[in-house]
């Protein structure tokens, strides 16, 4: 049995690691969270994509599998009309690659899949008793947010900046995720405007830490047991892990998304909003760098990726991503295609392996029966 420095979010949690798997939509189902709660981290659902069927489903095939907390995850973005003023002038900037592709480029395009965190979803959580249920972009209002804890359910949700973090804790959060300028994927940015402000995992997991009385998740870069013992002794509770996790059997992506992991560099990254609207990191593209990562000529989120999405579809039956969105943190290069399970408590070890060779409190433990 591992005695980590800071057991304040375990002992909340009822989790064994400090290690929360990051909820990533469309790249994940069940599967991934249940082999990580098996590990004794924290398994999340990312339900931004699903629908209330689907959500149910998913709960119900982890609560079959393992009895452990689980986390479902929500966006809660503002839900914005997109203008046809604007997705003209999108598909004008994609002219040129339906004509290359041999595209009809006014053709009818598939509708947004990302819905906000609503009422109906408030309905859910009070059936399935998550124990966690966390958010991306903010916070729902004040009333689904009462709605949600009266169930019991924890709340986190991710900050990008101190402001954001004490915002979040003023409104309710339980826990928050302090994320990095490194975290893959979109940011949760809520209250800043632009993204060339935005802080790095280094910087932002202290001062996150010191401005608040909840506990705190780091998020951003971390992709090995290093990272976990850096964001304990930075003042996290946790960390969490996202790209690592992608190169593990049971996430979701494609074998182009799992090909292209698997050749990424440190540098190999930017932050886009080509793909959805808001900003996002990927590894580079065609589209991101022939356009630039950052387009003002690009939809209102969720709606970027609509004209978006014949390009991909025939792009990769041609075996490329030029116009896929291949979410990676900066990190991705110390990836390892271990099961998902493995993985987690090959970090485990790795962490309390630097947190005792640091001198880090409280880090020791009983070696584990398995790998």
């Amino acid at each position: 049995m591992y005695i980590w420095p800071n057991h304040t979010l375990l002992d909340l949690l009822h989790i064994e690691h400090p290690i929360v798997q990051s909820p990533m939509a469309g790249a994940q189902d069940s599967e991934l969270a249940i082999a990580v709660a098996r590990a004794g981290g924290l398994g999340s659902l990312a339900c931004a994509m699903l629908s209330p069927e689907q959500i149910r489903e998913q709960v119900g095939l982890f609560r079959q599998a393992v009895s452990a907390p689980i986390n479902l995850n929500f966006f809660c973005h503002q839900d914005l009309r997109l203008e046809p003023e604007a997705l003209q002038e999108w598909r004008l900037k994609l002219l040129p690659y339906y004509q290359e592709y041999g595209l009809d480029p006014n053709q009818e395009l598939p509708k947004a899949s990302r819905a906000p965190f609503s009422r109906q979803h408030a309905e859910l959580m009070e059936e399935l008793k998550p124990e966690v249920v966390s958010f991306h972009f903010g916070l729902p209002s004040a009333e689904l947010v009462q709605r949600v804890k009266k169930t019991g359910a924890l709340i986190m949700s991710s900050a990008t900046t101190t402001a954001e973090a004490v915002w979040l804790q003023e409104h309710g959060a339980d826990i928050i995720i302090a994320q990095g300028l490194e975290a893959g994927g979109h940011r949760g940015v809520f209250l800043e405007s632009t993204v060339h402000q935005q802080v790095g995992t280094l910087s932002l997991v202290p001062q996150i830490a010191d401005a608040v009385s909840v506990p705190v998740i780091a998020a951003g870069g971390i992709a090995d047991g290093r990272g976990i013992a850096a964001a304990l002794a930075l003042g996290a509770s946790a960390a969490q892990i996202g790209t690592a996790y992608l190169f593990c059997p049971e996430s979701k992506i494609t074998p182009l998304h799992r090909e292209a992991l698997s050749n990424s560099r440190s540098d190999g990254t930017a932050l886009t909003n080509l793909f959805s609207g808001r900003p996002a990191r990927s590894i580079s593209t065609r589209l991101m760098n022939e356009i630039g990562p950052l387009s003002s000529s690009a939809p209102v989120f969720p709606h970027a990726g609509s004209a978006l999405s014949p390009l991909r579809i025939e792009a990769e039956k041609k075996g490329r991503t030029e116009f896929s969105s291949l979410w990676s943190g900066q990190s991705a290069a110390l990836g390892r295609p271990l099961p998902a399970e493995q993985l987690t408590l090959v970090l485990a070890q790795e962490a309390q392996g630097v947190c005792k060779r640091l001198g880090v409190a409280g880090a020791t433990h009983a070696p584990l029966d398995k790998p």
